[in-house]
């Protein structure tokens, strides 16, 4: 795991890419363009953000938020996905979450970060420091109320990791993960159930699954096996997964069988 402290400033040798400031016509191709905090801003208001911003591409595997350390910067994902992890103090982490395009990250309360995230692939995003973001916050005071919402949302996911470890059983979890990561991949609406038969990407590996869920690898193995075996998805690799029955998935997530 390659850990990146500040982009000019890091522990060890890392392939990063500091481009020259974006100009609004650099983010008109931009995985996050129609997504976030981006979303809220005409074309001309994203201009005046992306001269606050530095492009940053990162491989995987890099740490570039690390829970404890000063929290100097804002992130926003522009391009494939992020796990989100607290540290235990006998070295093992608990996956809190994972930000894909859109997804806004290094909102801490306090000066120092509360969480750590690294990539899981290659990632592509937009970084600000706090002092060029508050002015384009004095610029836009919607960008302010959009991250309002943002917040509220993250409560109600907190919410909802919270009931998926305490209270339901590893299959009930499996099963809420993968309903939820269509949800996230925009393969349905919010509140619906995808298609039967859809595809989705799953870029995770199983010990992501099983840090996220807080399982064991074992229990996730056997537990993808059984749904597999019931009818209910097909795994045709290990980062792809074939929602079969979304109906009786849902059934499971909700306890309903």
């Amino acid at each position: 795991m390659t850990s990146l402290n500040k982009i000019t400033d890091f522990r060890r040798p890392v392939a990063i890419n500091l481009a020259n400031r974006p100009t609004a016509s650099s983010c008109d191709d931009c995985g996050a363009r129609r997504h976030g905090l981006c979303d809220a801003l005409s074309d001309d208001e994203v201009g005046f953000l992306a001269r606050a911003a530095q492009h940053v591409s990162l491989q995987p595997n890099t740490v570039f938020i690390e829970e404890g350390e000063a929290a100097l910067y804002f992130y926003n994902i522009n391009s494939g996905n992020v796990r989100l992890f607290k540290s235990l103090p006998d070295g093992r982490r608990q996956i809190t979450g994972f930000a894909g395009p859109g997804h806004f990250l290094g909102l801490a309360a306090t000066t120092k970060n509360m969480f750590s995230a690294e990539t899981m692939e290659p990632v592509k995003l937009c970084r600000f420091s706090r002092s060029s973001i508050a002015a384009v916050f004095e610029e836009f005071p919607v960008l302010e109320r959009k991250l309002l919402d943002v917040a509220m949302h993250e409560l109600v996911l907190s919410q909802q990791q919270m009931l998926l470890l305490g209270r339901k059983t590893a299959i009930e979890r499996i099963a809420s993960f993968l309903l939820s990561w269509a949800e996230r991949l925009e393969i349905c609406a919010s509140g619906a159930l995808p298609k039967p038969n859809v595809s989705m990407p799953l870029p995770l590996s199983r010990t992501d699954l099983a840090d996220y869920l807080g399982l064991t690898i074992e229990t996730v193995s056997r537990s993808l096996s059984n749904l597999k075996r019931e009818g209910l998805i097909d795994i045709p690799n290990i980062h792809e997964i074939i929602l079969l029955r979304p109906q009786a998935l849902s059934d499971i997530a909700e306890a309903a069988v």
